[in-house]
């Protein structure tokens, strides 16, 4: 499966009183990151995406994590993100937090449906098949662009 990395400087508002990230922002991190591998291997962010697949987005339905070394106020660190047992409508994402130096700081977890309009009730999602494109680009990595 394809990787994206991106590099996150850990801000001031993202600490807690004792100075290091209060665990919440890491999970606001990872879902910015899955939107960023997303928009790296088809070439469009989520509103893109949305109108494109006729599907209402990816919501998480499972999350876990592992804290082993804890990040500070200006440090930075690279995300790396995938995805992973790529299901009909459902998707786990993996994501590994590195500090400098590459020390493993973070493992997470995240379990993701493929969500459209409920066809019976448009109040209501339901999962929908991910489309054979979207499945390609995260196996192999970014489409080719089009002139």
């Amino acid at each position: 499966m394809y990787v994206n990395r991106r590099r996150v400087t850990i801000e001031w508002g993202d600490c807690d009183p004792a100075g290091i990230v209060f665990y919440p922002r890491y999970f606001a991190m990872f879902d910015a990151s899955t939107a960023h591998l997303f928009a790296a291997v088809l070439g469009m962010h989520k509103r893109e995406m949305i109108a494109k697949f006729e599907m209402i987005g990816f919501p998480m339905v499972d999350t876990a994590a592992r804290f082993f070394v804890p990040s500070k106020f200006g440090d930075e660190v690279t995300i790396e993100t995938q995805a992973t047992d790529l299901g009909r409508s459902s998707f786990g994402i993996s994501h590994r937090v590195f500090r400098t130096g590459g020390v493993l700081a973070i493992e997470a977890t995240e379990k993701r449906v493929w969500a459209g309009v409920h066809p019976e009730d448009p109040h209501r999602i339901t999962g929908i098949p991910i489309p054979e494109i979207v499945r390609a680009a995260l196996e192999s990595g970014p489409l080719e662009r089009q002139p």
